[in-house]
């Protein structure tokens, strides 16, 4: 896969490889569990894409599995530890299952009700918020090793829409996402590509 350069800032959004819970689907906050043999694998073929563009600044979560996914990459040695980039942190719902989480709130939604003793959207849009606002002054192209749910929410934010409006915004392990602007109308903020290179799109959350 080939990429423009481009002078306007440009992130490039890198959701990490595979682990166990992504595979189950239970809600992966702030536990730090690391990615399988089959999410390394995944990263490793990120590396010869993400290779060929210039990083004015290369950015990952403290999380092992976005580190390592950024490493295997093959951009860890010029990276830095962005706090902001962290997931959604599910609080008591750490570890769960959606569908077990609904058997005592039937009507649950993290997009609108968050977690108990975790975030809330609005916790978590001004995380998105303050992370674009570190980042809009930026010239040329950033990479981003991130998360799922998180990465939705930036995405959502970055066009100038609601938190909710990312549980439309499908993001699988070790998928790459750009975020830009319009070439013709520089001031408007786009999605360019979303949730591309994913290897293995069924077993992602």
């Amino acid at each position: 896969m080939t990429f423009l350069q481009n002078t306007l800032l440009q992130i490039y959004f890198i959701r990490h490889g595979e682990t166990k819970w992504s595979i189950s689907g239970q809600h992966t906050g702030r536990t730090d569990i690391p990615l399988t043999a089959h999410g390394e694998e995944m990263a490793r073929q990120l590396g010869p894409s993400l290779r060929q563009i210039t990083f004015a600044r290369i950015l990952t979560s403290a999380s092992l599995r976005a580190r390592q996914t950024c490493e295997l990459a093959g951009l860890g040695p010029a990276s830095e530890v962005e706090p902001d980039l962290e997931e959604w942190d599910y609080g008591d719902y750490e570890g769960r299952l959606s569908v077990d989480i609904r058997k005592s709130r039937p009507d649950w939604e993290v997009w609108r009700d968050g977690c108990p003793r975790g975030e809330t959207p609005k916790e978590v849009s001004n995380r998105a918020d303050r992370l674009i606002e570190h980042l809009i002054g930026v010239k040329g192209n950033i990479a981003l090793f991130s998360h799922g749910q998180f990465g939705r929410v930036l995405a959502a934010r970055w066009i100038g829409l609601p938190v909710i409006n990312g549980r439309h915004l499908a993001i699988y392990p070790a998928s790459l996402s750009i975020l830009g602007h319009e070439n013709d109308y520089p001031e408007r903020r786009v999605i360019s590509l979303w949730n591309a290179a994913s290897v293995s799109p069924a077993r992602g959350r």
